[in-house]
């Protein structure tokens, strides 16, 4: 199954004039234009290897990875090894704080069809090829995806709690959590984390772009080269693993806007009453209460206007999607089935490169781009639950793109990995 290895990092030279705080930058995916412009004030911040800006942002990155390691910005550790990565975090109304216990390798790129790595999501085509460019000029990961094992034996934590007792770095990230690494460089005890992932399927919750950015540049190289062993370095991937049978993992809703409705707001809302029971709601604020723990139920907010819409039983099957029932199922499926492809004229493909639909997970900020004219509508959806991930994940189908939020994000600047072969391992 899922073959790991250590690696040899890349971080930060500590002697540089910043905290590791100044640093870090959120993922390519979810760091906003404001958060961009912020982050390249510092020039030897991670967003001019993860965003790259300018006219050739691929070019650019590759650039600047070269002169990091000619000037001794970046330093790669001597040992390879297995880099343990705690995220302490609280959500909103609570005072719980968990952790997200986890750890950095590299893990070889499987095709989807050998079902070793399950994907649960549809990718934009645009992103990926954006990432395929990134990893080709660069020969770096610069953030690792997030994979999910499974160990209800909790057989690593032993050796990840006493890691993390020796923090490399301890910092607090642009969403509140804080972020612990450290490292395990002995050779029996990174054995036990290779031995025990050999036998696994894992499942990809976040960075189904980069992941898939990494299958194209794989298959690339594997053209170019075809008496390959398997073993090159092109063949692997960064990638955070934490263990799916922990109280750690929380999935957050992610809205959908649309810029313009192709059709008059008022014949939207009668087309919408074809398959959904509509029930206007007098505080928008509300919307995202009133369609909590209901199944096919999603708030809409037009105009200034909110609206509770709950699918009509009934229609449900007319669900023609050649999809497994696991995903006719999701909430999400329903929302970009009936009303964008059905009421909005929207096909599947065409949704997924639509340049008006954009994916938000503040509910706040949905409302917000409403009232200030720059979106139309604001679709409101809950959000999908771990189980209905791993049931979508074992049918082999995906679901549509962006249905996952997977709270905390792995922060980008803690750790880079190169597939250069003479830095590889």
């Amino acid at each position: 199954m899922a073959e790991i290895l250590p690696i040899k990092g890349f971080r930060y030279n500590p002697k540089l004039p910043f905290s590791i705080d100044a640093l870090t930058s959120p993922l390519f995916d979810v760091v906003s234009l404001k958060q961009r412009q912020a982050l390249y004030r510092n020039s030897y911040n991670s967003i001019h290897v993860s965003v790259p800006p300018g006219p050739d942002p691929a070019e650019g990155a590759h650039r600047t990875v070269e002169h990091w390691k000619r000037a001794g910005i970046l330093l790669q550790d001597p040992l390879p090894g297995i880099y343990v990565y705690y995220q302490y975090f609280r959500l909103p109304g609570s005072s719980k704080e968990y952790c997200r216990k986890g750890f950095m390798c590299h893990i070889k790129a499987y095709p989807w069809e050998e079902r070793v790595i399950l994907r649960h999501e549809n990718t934009m085509p645009a992103a990926v090829n954006d990432r395929v460019e990134l990893l080709e000029k660069t020969r770096m990961h610069t953030s690792a995806t997030h994979g999910l094992f499974h160990d209800p034996a909790f057989t690593l934590e032993q050796y990840m709690d006493e890691s993390i007792t020796s923090p490399i770095y301890e910092s607090e990230d642009y969403q509140g959590v804080r972020d612990v690494l450290s490292v395990i460089h002995d050779a029996a005890v990174i054995q036990r984390f290779v031995d025990l992932l050999r036998d696994q399927q894992v499942i990809l919750a976040d960075g189904h772009h980069r992941y898939e950015g990494s299958l194209q540049y794989r298959q690339k190289m594997l053209q170019q080269h075809p008496g390959a062993t398997g073993q090159e370095p092109f063949n692997y991937h960064l990638m955070y693993l934490t263990n799916a049978a922990s109280d750690d993992l929380r999935i957050l809703p992610t809205h959908r806007l649309l810029e313009t409705l192709p059709l008059p707001p008022d014949v939207f809302l009668v087309k919408l009453q074809e398959f959904f029971t509509v029930k206007p709601i007098e505080e928008a604020y509300e919307l995202n209460e009133v369609i909590v723990g209901k199944p096919w139920a999603f708030g809409l907010y037009l105009q200034g206007e909110a609206y509770k819409a709950r699918l009509k039983p009934e229609v449900h099957a007319q669900l023609d999607w050649a999809v497994p029932q696991e995903v006719k199922d999701l909430d999400l499926t329903v929302m970009h089935y009936f009303i964008l492809e059905r009421v909005l004229g929207l096909s599947a493909e065409e949704q997924r490169q639509h340049p008006g639909l954009s994916y938000v997970r503040s509910f706040a900020e949905c409302l917000a781009r409403v009232d200030a004219g720059k979106a139309q509508l604001a679709l409101i959806t809950n959000e999908v639950k771990m189980e209905e991930v791993q049931r979508v994940c074992h049918s082999g189908a995906v679901m549509p793109q962006k249905s996952t939020f997977f709270y905390p994000k792995v922060i980008c600047g803690y750790l880079f990995s190169s597939i250069e072969e003479n830095e590889f391992y």
